[in-house]
């Protein structure tokens, strides 16, 4: 065909269509509107002829563009039933591309194209043609009123259809739920408030309501998604064109997301006029009256949440300033451009720009409650018979009613419902729709006639969707979608289409899905139907995306819902449709949805929060997966907490389709989340809520009447908070008949709801109604003074509220639910309630705290009145409030007629200082005071009472135990009931109120016992002092009395010693003159130094341990204070007659040495004194002399101790004690000149025990000086002088003289950090004295001094040489310079080089010696050597050397070295050498020299390294030693075959009495050959052969091999393996050894057979002393036999790890029971509860008892701690690891200062609590003598054991044993 043919072809196909058309006017206008929708139809000419206008339309979608007309045509051949004989021309020739025809016969033209403004200058006031400016102003206005009824009209014209586009049809609007708050920073931070909801449609106006200023009118309204928010703005813009908005002269309306389109820079002229309505003319001039009258114009933004933010931050300066399209939206909103205009846009939840003024108006936008729901489905259905069946189908599910409250989800709804109901039953169509997506399958199903959608199409729409929502892109153009599926998306209302302006000046039609979501449901279907998509890539979309992430340039987030329908196309049912949709068989589909699940699994497991928990929980529901529901269920967090972001309830509706898969309960707290009104309901029959919290400001009625439906369904729930809401009246009536319906709650907090008196009655009213309440709190309300009093009322007549605590804003009621009232029905409630009634009335307690509640004088009868009704007050608390003096007293004098068990606190009531003399003498006549607390600078009235009586025998002795726990941290504790305590503290009181306040006083001594009076704070003064010395003896017997800060002088301090001299009960007086302390006390034993305040009495349980019986000395205590000689002499006399045993404590800044000497010279006035301190007092260097006389003037001193002249300490003796005196004076500046007077006056002492002089300045002179004097200084203990600045020559000036000390016996000296210098003496003289130097630093000069100071000291016997830098060639010059007349020297070097040089240079270096070697012991490990020598050196005759020589097989390279050692060892008896690497050279060189060494007796190779040739020399070497005594080979980690040659020497050894094998394999033959030679060793004493694996069979030898060693002592054969059977064997061997005195078997597999048996042979065995059988299965059958045989002199008894139970333990220990010897005794880790040992008789020498791990609990420790008693001499007890409690601990405390040598105490791993520390501290006090007691993991608080271990150092609660220093040292 030519083109003329095609030409005429083609306008007789036009004809035809305009024919056709002509049929189809409606349908033709509705698609160009689609098409054309920049088209301003309303203006075009009227033409009569209607062909004429289709011609025109026609005309135009052909000149839009190519694909603008073939999607045309597709939609009029897909639509319209077009013949087939014009569908085919139709589709074959404008169809396709290539059949669009060049030109029409037609004229058309493009849609012309507006030119954008340059810029807009504003017109001067003179210009224009007129002269006059009236004139110009007039034009002025008429062109804006021109262009605003343009605005107008054309906004009429848009709207006329009633649609608004992109959102909902708007004759289906329904006006929204809108609340709004008043700030909008971002919602994990704002206050939320509800302003209102706004309901009708004349209530819209509401949304511009704001007192913002001029130029910050913004209001922002938050929706999520499908609430209509588009159709909101569409309505907007609807009303205002319908004249509805008639505030607002000009409204104009942008989409961020055709705004995003735009990347030029436009001004804010241009953004008005270019891209929405440009004026006909005059802009400049419009624009102008737009900015004089902006306070008229709205501008609305929808979607702000898909605003692209441009990356600069620079705003626009004026609205001539080009800028981006956000920059111009931020200077609308901060007033910069347009100032004083209203702006309104529309957003998701999400974080909001900062452009946006923090006074704008946030408005939260919700969905459809349920008369929306039904509103909009009866105008949706117009029929009336189908309209009822929607509504029954909507009402009877609760999926799909969930669905129907998100109004875009609602209209999908009824469009399925339409196509559904018409042909199935009711109720069936509903149970199509379950889900969200399911919704959107029938909804593309109903498509399709025949429910088969083109999947083609379906398909491509989603490669369109999913390819825009991964670009960021939700606008399309025509070239973007292929013309067939933009028909189908056109015909079935999926693609709406909008003019889109850009900023190159062109317009072009845009599309887009009519929903985001939707376009997110097209994705999912392409994700899952498409053959491209495989399963990983399905995988990677199903995230939970976060609503909190800024939009930027780079960045559109536009996957919130893809997860969720991916998810729910996961569905089983959604399986069919995706496989036809794809053409694939279900397996292929099966396989991507169940990596959708597999991945939900995954995320299910993980913890998430807040949105992201919501977007789960609404992927697994559109799952339909039951399996994947519970995994997500049983994974949720507890408690579950949703804070500052959004809920619907559609949100709350899939949360509690996923609880309901949950077994546990669980906690939902919903926390500053604005909550749609009627979300609450989506809970109904939520079992799984256990506790629910809503604390939002957006609560309001509607929310409370929504709530109210569901909490009577919820029978799971326990705990209900409902705070910070907007409840009245009307939603507090719904939730109290909710309220009575939940009789389960335990718990409702309705604080800060602004609620009032009337509310808190009724809400009262709902109490009888939960038997199961425990707290109600009903805080920060506004509640009145007359209503809190009701409360009052109601609470006392309420049997079950047991606490009502009302402070400022809080109150707060707490209940004792009664659990038979929670359980039986009401009907049994008639039958038992007097009953009942009286059983509460005796039980109850009930506390009632009125704090800061404006209380008054004249409320005080009806306060006194509702107490006296009350039941027994636990506590009244009417602190803070306006009582006064009237008031106080009038309370006061009603106490004795309340019941109030513990405290009265009337603090903070106006008191005044008349006020306190009346509460105290009305209190004088209450019975159960216990404590009374007035301060009127702190504003303090608080009265404390005794519990009664009968209810603390009642509670037992588990309460008790709990008592205790709690005692030591309470400060002040309960007291007990015959105690009072009284303090009137900082009241003003001075020496005239003294009397009335005694006599008042008095009046408590008359009805109780006044035990505690505090008076600090006052201003008594001297005067006072006095007064009260005589007025005190008539309040009779107190415990303490305080009288700090009361002005006190030394004056008053002498009065209060006479008081302290004369008054019985005084027993410790403390005054502080400066800080104004002053304390008079009683025998509290120093509790009070132990919790740093007053501490309680001794418990009843205490006491009768025998505590109280214990008395301490009195002591006097005077710091702070000038102490003149006039002072202290009369101190001293008033001191006299002071009963004994006394101790006086003195500090001051500075003490002369007139004033010390004159206190020295009256000690001997009072011979009742037990201890004098000088603490804190500073002394003059003279001041040692003047402490060192007083052993000449008072005899009775026994220590003298000072520390730095700052310290001093004078212990005195008793008359029964006889012990040495002591004197210390430590870092006192001591020098050489203080040495010789020092020693003079101590020199007259005659038992001189101990001297210390450390840290002092004494110098190497002064120790000469000292040195001198010591032969007549009688010292018999200790000698201390470290850190005295000594050097190395003093070190050899000791050596020099020690021998000159008779009585010296022992000397250190370190010169490295430590410093130390000791010397020991004992009381007779010494023949041999031991040296130690260490870190000495000798060099080679010094040798030969050293050397001549040994040689002259014949009586030092041993000499130590630790790392005294000598070194092997020093030590060899040493060695041959001593000499000696006679005697023996032992010489010890501890040097590094020791363990480097090797055995052979050791031995040379021996061989230089002057002397006679005796003795020769190696260690490398210890890097010592050990040489002693004998004086005179004895020659031996040159034959015989070169005998023995002529015998040594070795080279002539060692021949000198064995010539010089035979000489020199000629004497050698003991050779010793341990942790050595022994070389085959010097093995070779024993092998020589063993033989060689005719005297040697004891042969020690231990610990070492031996190669298989040494050990065969060594063996060679001993075999010819025949006069061997002792041989020790043990712990050397030798082969078989060694050993076998090592044992091959024991044959001969006739003369052997100790062999230690430890360790050595002992094989079959090497045994035999053991045995063998043991067998001839008749003289054996000791024998060791453990860890040596012998078994059975090896014992079986041993026996036989031991009947000939009848001389055994010692038999160890521990850890060998030995059972029954050895056990028999050694049985039957014991008896015939009568010298047997040691057996260890410990750690073998004996059990009962063989441990009986070798229990009957040990009862022969009558000098054993030490048996240990520890960790073998014994039992008790062995420990009952053993027990009918004990030796009498058995000294050590050791069967831990036994297994003995009770019986066995019995059995033994009453055997055991008086034995004279026994020493050490172990049961540890056998199970001995209620079987330990119990003696009547005692072990008198018993040292040790082992009771680890042995279930020892309080019961049976009381027995056992009396046990302790009869055995005097313990000095450790171990009992870790047990059940012992503060009970066992207050035992051990009482039997502790009977112990007098008790050193260590093991109680770790117990049950002991700081109580039980504290009584432990109380035991330690009584006996110094006592090391350590160890309490590692016992439930004590940290700070607390800190405290108790700064008190008391030797408590020790580290996990590794501490020491003390004394004890380490000893």
């Amino acid at each position: 065909m030519d083109l003329t043919d095609l030409q005429l072809g083609t306008r007789n196909l036009w004809s035809c269509l305009v024919d056709f058309l002509s049929k189809y006017p409606e349908w033709l206008n509705a698609k160009v509107k689609f098409f054309l929708p920049n088209m301003d139809l309303g203006s075009r000419t009227e033409t009569p002829d209607p062909a004429q206008e289709i011609i025109l339309q026609l005309s135009r979608l052909h000149a839009q563009s190519l694909a603008t007309w073939q999607a045309f045509i597709h939609c009029v051949c897909m639509e319209l039933d077009v013949p087939l004989e014009l569908e085919v021309p139709l589709l074959s020739t404008w169809g396709r591309e290539d059949g669009f025809p060049s030109q029409l016969g037609t004229d058309t033209e493009g849609c012309p194209n507006s030119r954008l403004h340059p810029g807009l200058k504003r017109p001067h006031q003179s210009c224009g043609s007129s002269p006059h400016r009236k004139q110009y102003k007039k034009q002025q206005l008429e062109l804006a009123r021109q262009y605003l009824q343009l605005l107008k009209t054309s906004t009429q014209q848009l709207y006329g259809s009633g649609h608004s586009g992109p959102g909902q049809p708007l004759s289906l609007h329904i006006t929204p739920i809108l609340q709004r708050s008043r700030v909008t920073t971002p919602l994990d931070t704002q206050e939320e408030a509800v302003m209102g909801d706004l309901k009708a449609e004349d209530s819209i106006q509401d949304l511009f309501n704001t007192k913002a200023e001029k130029g910050r009118r913004v209001t922002v309204v938050l929706g999520k998604a499908g609430m209509g928010k588009t159709t909101l703005a569409h309505w907007l813009c609807q009303k205002w064109a319908a004249g509805q908005l008639d505030r607002f002269q000009a409204v104009f309306l942008f989409e961020f997301r055709q705004l995003n389109l735009i990347t030029g820079l436009l001004t804010l002229p241009q953004l008005l006029f270019d891209l929405y309505l440009s004026p006909t003319s005059g802009a400049a001039t419009v624009f102008q009256y737009l900015e004089e009258y902006a306070h008229h114009v709205l501008l609305i933004f929808d979607g702000l949440d898909e605003a692209l933010y441009p990356c600069s931050s620079k705003k626009t300066k004026g609205p001539d300033a080009p800028g981006p399209t956000f920059s111009l939206f931020s200077g609308l909103c901060d007033g910069s451009l347009l100032p004083g205009c209203w702006v309104l846009t529309t957003s998701r939840p999400g974080k909001l720009p900062a452009c946006l003024p923090v006074e704008a108006t946030m408005v939260h936008m919700w969905g459809f409650d349920r008369p929306r729901v039904e509103e909009y489905v009866g105008r949706f259905f117009r029929d009336q018979p189908l309209q009822a069946m929607a509504l029954a189908e909507v009402r009877a599910d609760r999926n799909l009613w969930s669905m129907c409250t998100v109004p875009a989800l609602c209209r999908v709804a009824c469009l399925c419902l339409q196509h559904l109901l018409p042909g199935t039953c009711p109720g069936q169509a509903a149970t199509l729709l379950p889900t969200i997506t399911q919704l959107y399958v029938q909804m593309v199903l109903t498509l399709s006639p025949h429910r088969c959608p083109p999947t083609m199409a379906l398909l491509d729409l989603g490669d369109v969707a999913l390819k825009g929502l991964e670009a960021g892109k939700v606008v399309f153009y025509a070239r973007d979608i292929l013309p067939p599926v933009m028909a189908f998306g056109a015909a079935h209302n999926l693609l709406t289409s909008f003019c889109v302006r850009t900023d190159a000046g062109r317009q072009e039609t845009g599309y887009a899905f009519t929903h985001l979501s939707l376009q997110e449901f097209f994705a999912a279907l392409q994700l899952m139907a498409s053959p491209k998509v495989d399963r990983d890539m399905v995988s990677r979309y199903v995230t939970l995306h976060s609503y909190w992430v800024l939009r930027t340039n780079t960045s559109l987030g536009l996957l919130d819902h893809l997860p969720t329908f991916l998810a729910g196309l996961a569905s089983c049912a959604c399986r069919p449709f995706l496989s036809h949709l794809s053409q694939q068989d279900e397996a292929w589909i099966d396989a991507k949805q169940a990596a959708v699940v597999q991945t939900l699994r995954k995320l299910a497991t993980r913890r998430f929060r807040g949105p992201k928990v919501m977007k789960l929980c609404h992927c697994v529901s559109e799952t339909q997966e039951p399996g994947l529901a519970r995994l997500a269920a049983q994974s949720l967090n507890y408690p579950l907490t949703f804070h500052n972001f959004p809920l619907t309830y559609a949100d709350l509706a899939a949360l509690a389709n996923i609880l309901s898969y949950r077994d546990a309960p669980i906690q939902l707290d919903f926390e500053g989340c604005p909550l749609e009104p009627h979300c609450p309901e989506a809970l109904v029959d939520c079992g799984q809520v256990e506790n629910l919290s809503f604390k939002s400001r957006k609560c309001g009625d509607a929310f409370a009447e929504a709530l109210s439906r569901s909490l009577p369904t919820m029978k799971g729930l326990e705990k209900l908070g409902l705070t910070g809401s907007k409840i009245t009246a009307k939603g507090i009536s719904h939730l109290v008949k909710a309220l009575s319906l939940c009789p389960q709650l335990e718990e409702v907090s309705l604080q800060n709801n602004q609620l009032k008196d009337l509310e808190v009655l009724n809400i009262m009213e709902v109490l009888p109604h939960l038997p199961r309440l425990r707290k109600l709190d009903l805080s920060r309300n506004d509640i009145s003074v007359s209503t809190l009093l009701s409360l009052a009322e109601k609470v006392v007549m309420c049997p079950t509220i047991r606490v009502l605590q009302a402070r400022q804003a809080e109150l707060l009621f707490l209940f004792s639910p009664s659990t038979e009232t929670a359980a039986e029905p009401q009907g049994n409630a008639d039958l038992q309630g007097n009953a009942n009634r009286k059983e509460e009335a005796q039980t109850r307690s009930l506390t009632l705290r009125f704090h800061q509640c404006q209380l008054q004088a004249h409320d005080t009868k009806a306060l006194i009145a509702l107490l006296r009704d009350s039941p027994h007050l636990e506590e009244v608390d009417l602190s803070g409030n306006q009582l006064e003096d009237e008031g106080c007293q009038l309370i006061a004098e009603a106490v004795p007629q309340l019941h109030i068990a513990r405290k009265l606190d009337l603090s903070d009531n106006r008191l005044s200082a008349s006020g306190v003399h009346c509460v105290l003498s009305a209190m004088s006549a209450c019975l159960t005071l216990a404590e009374l607390h007035i301060s009127l600078l702190h504003k303090t009235v608080v009265l404390k009472f005794a519990q009664e009586l009968e209810e603390e025998e009642e509670e037992g002795t588990q309460k008790r135990a709990a008592f205790l726990d709690n005692l030591l941290p309470q400060v002040p504790s309960e007291l007990s009931l015959s105690s009072r305590r009284i303090r009137l503290t900082h009241c003003g009181f001075q020496a005239k109120h003294l009397e009335q306040l005694c006599k008042a006083l008095e009046g408590h001594c008359h009805v109780g016992r006044l035990h505690h009076l505090d008076l600090s704070g006052n201003a008594l003064g001297d005067e006072g002092a006095t007064l009260l010395a005589r007025l005190l003896p008539g309040l009779g017997t107190l415990q303490s009395l305080n009288l700090s800060e009361n002005g006190l002088s030394l004056d008053a301090v002498f009065y209060l010693v006479q008081l302290f001299s004369t008054l019985e009960w005084i027993f410790h007086l403390d005054i502080s003159l400066q800080s104004q302390c002053c304390f008079l006390r009683g025998d509290r034993r120093r509790r009070d130094a132990l919790v740093g305040g007053p501490l309680p009495e001794c418990p009843a349980g205490a006491q009768s341990l025998g505590f109280a019986q214990h008395c301490d000395p009195r002591s006097f205590r005077l710091r702070e204070c000038q102490l003149e000689p006039s002072n202290l002499t009369r101190l001293c006399g008033a001191l006299k007659k002071c009963p004994g045993p006394l101790e006086v404590e003195l500090s001051c800044e500075v003490l002369s040495d007139h004033s010390l000497d004159t206190l020295l010279h009256c000690l001997p006035w009072l011979p009742q004194l037990s201890l004098l301190e000088l603490s804190q007092t500073g002394l003059s260097p003279g001041s040692p002399l003047l402490l060192a006389n007083i052993f000449n003037l008072c005899p009775r001193v026994q220590k003298v101790e000072l520390r730095s002249l700052h310290h001093a300490s004078l212990h005195f003796r008793s008359s029964e004690e006889l012990q040495g005196v002591c004197c210390r004076f430590s870092a006192c500046s001591l020098r050489q000149g203080h040495v010789e007077p020092l020693c003079r006056l101590l020199s007259k002492c005659e038992d001189f025990r101990q001297l210390d002089l450390s840290a002092n300045l004494l110098g190497d002179d002064g120790l000469r000086n000292l040195m001198e004097c010591l032969p007549q200084m009688p010292i018999s203990d200790s000698l201390d002088l470290s850190h005295n600045h000594i050097s190395l020559e003093s070190a050899l000036y000791l050596v020099e003289t020690l021998p000159s000390c008779p009585r010296a016996r022992q000397a250190s000296v370190n010169l490295g950090s430590e410093q130390s210098f000791w010397v020991h003496f004992s009381r007779r003289e010494e023949a041999e004295k031991t040296l130690r130097l260490s870190e000495c630093s000798f060099g080679p000069e010094h040798v030969p001094r050293l050397a001549t100071g040994l040689s002259q000291a014949s009586q030092l016997t041993e000499l130590t040489l630790t790392q005294c830098g000598l070194g092997l060639e020093q030590l060899t010059v040493l060695l041959r310079l001593v000499r000696r007349p006679a005697g023996l020297l032992r010489l010890r070097v501890q040097e590094p080089w020791v363990g480097r040089v090797g055995v052979l240079a050791l031995l040379g270096a021996s061989t230089q010696a002057s002397g006679n070697i005796t003795e020769i012991s190696i260690s490398e490990t210890q890097q010592q050597l050990c040489v002693q020598l004998e004086f005179p050196r004895q020659e031996e005759n040159a034959e015989a050397v070169a005998l023995r020589l002529a015998q040594c097989d070795l080279g002539t390279h060692h021949s000198l070295l064995v010539t010089q050692l035979m000489e020199t060892c000629a004497k050698l008896r003991q050779l010793s050498l341990s942790q050595v690497n022994l070389c085959d050279t010097s093995s070779l060189l024993l092998q020589s020299l063993l033989p060689s060494f005719s005297e040697l007796r004891k042969f020690r190779l231990t610990s070492s390294c031996v190669s298989f040739e040494g050990l065969t020399h060594v063996a060679s070497g001993l075999s010819h030693c025949h006069d061997l005594e002792e041989v020790d080979l043990s712990n050397n980690q030798f082969s078989e075959e060694g050993t076998k040659e090592l044992v091959g020497t024991l044959e001969g050894k006739f003369r052997l009495k100790r062999l230690d094998l430890s360790s050595l394999p002992l094989g079959g033959w090497t045994l035999d050959v053991l045995t063998q030679g043991l067998s001839h060793m008749t003289l054996l004493q000791s024998l060791v052969l453990s860890r040596n694996g012998m078994g059975d069979i090896g014992c079986y030898h041993l026996s036989e091999a031991l009947r000939s060693a009848t001389s055994l002592e010692e038999l160890s054969l521990s850890h060998n393996q030995i059972g029954d059977v050895g056990a028999q064997h050694l049985a039957a061997v014991l008896p015939g050894l009568p010298e047997l005195r040691k057996i260890d078997f410990s750690a073998n597999g004996i059990g009962p057979a063989g441990g009986v048996q070798l229990a009957e042979s040990l009862s022969l065995c009558r000098r054993l002393e030490e048996l240990r059988l520890g960790c073998n299965a014994l039992e008790d059958p062995t420990a009952q036999v053993l027990a009918r045989g004990l030796p009498l002199h058995l000294r050590v008894l050791r069967l831990s790890s036994s297994r003995l139970g009770p019986e066995g333990a019995m059995s033994l220990c009453q055997a055991l029971d008086g034995c004279p010897q026994l020493e050490e005794l172990s049961l540890a880790e056998n199970s001995l509860a209620g079987g330990l040992p119990l003696f009547s008789e005692g072990l008198p020498l018993l040292k040790q008892i082992d009771l680890i791990s042995c279930e020892i609990d309080n019961q049976t420790a009381t027995l056992l701690a009396a046990s302790f008693v009869l055995c005097p001499a313990l000095e450790e007890i171990l009992l870790s690891w047990n059940l012992l409690g503060d009970e066992a601990a207050a035992q051990l405390a009482c039997v502790l200062p009977q112990m007098s040598r008790l050193k260590r105490v093991d109680l770790e791993k117990n049950r002991i609590t700081a109580y039980g520390a504290w009584l432990l501290a109380e035991g330690l006090a009584q006996r110094p003598g006592i090391q350590v007691i160890r309490l590692w993991n016992n439930p004590i608080p940290s700070d607390m054991a800190q405290r108790l271990q700064s008190q008391e150092p030797r408590l020790d609660f580290a996990f590794f044993e501490d020491y003390p220093q004394a004890l380490q040292s000893t």
